[in-house]
């Protein structure tokens, strides 16, 4: 089974490694590519190895050290349409990249059949990525969305691990310092989940086969990973699940 390592993941910054130490791929490159590139060694995964970059969205903390790491390791770059048009008129591609819209079908990449599906958020074509390795199991990523659609959770349902984001605590995020057009934007459907949102949709994925949750793009300021795993373990409690054995929970720490 493909492992899935947040090299990073927070609303600073986002490179997640699906593949293991013989390569696989990245989704999102949104640190330097100097300090990808040290995660990614530290992770015992040479950028050599990196077979492609599958990205989410356009946004910074998602794309900051795209370039410079496709450039420089000659790696494909994969994403929607509308991602890649926004990317190309705001000079974060270039002709020196190898750069293709994803296919319907999907993109044979570092061992994995990686899939994208839509995701809900304010940015020009925002997607996940659903990994299947070569014995069936998936691994999906799904961040940067302000409510779970039906094609995302068809997209999630039945696989074995997950990566969902839970970005804040909502008493946090009202009462705190954010000014109220952002406070909106992160409430909208074209926000961020918030802890309790993704709680109720783990018990779902657990009984369709996910054993293996990752929570992600925690807001520095208005979540803590004690919060989204206390939130997310009351979701799996109240049905009986027991963490060790019918799951394993990790909180990607931003």
């Amino acid at each position: 089974m493909a492992s899935l390592i947040p090299l990073f993941s927070s609303s600073a910054g986002n490179c997640i490694l699906v593949g293991g130490a013989a390569g696989g791929v990245l989704i999102d490159a949104g640190v330097s590519a100097k300090r990808i590139a040290q995660a990614l060694a530290a992770a015992q995964c040479d950028a050599q190895k990196i077979a492609a970059v599958f990205v989410t969205h356009e946004h910074n903390d998602h794309v900051a050290g795209l370039r410079v790491l496709c450039e420089r390791h000659h790696i494909p770059v994969f994403a929607t349409p509308g991602t890649l048009e926004f990317l190309a008129r705001e000079g974060k591609i270039s002709a020196k990249m190898q750069v293709q819209p994803m296919p319907a079908g999907g993109v044979e990449a570092g061992g994995l059949l990686v899939r994208a599906f839509k995701t809900s958020h304010d940015a020009s074509e925002p997607c996940g990525f659903c990994c299947e390795d070569e014995s069936g199991h998936r691994t999906a990523v799904a961040t940067d969305t302000g409510c779970i659609t039906e094609e995302t959770r068809a997209a999630l349902l039945g696989c074995d691990t997950v990566m969902l984001e839970s970005n804040h605590e909502v008493t946090m995020l009202q009462n705190g310092g954010y000014p109220y057009w952002l406070k909106r934007r992160i409430l909208g459907d074209q926000g961020h989940l918030s802890n309790v949102v993704c709680a109720s949709f783990l018990p779902a994925l657990l009984q369709r086969g996910a054993g293996r949750f990752f929570l992600g793009h925690l807001s520095r300021e208005n979540n803590t990973p004690a919060l989204a795993r206390a939130t997310a373990t009351a979701a799996f409690d109240a049905m009986g699940a027991r963490k060790g054995v019918d799951y394993e929970l990790t909180v990607c720490v931003p």
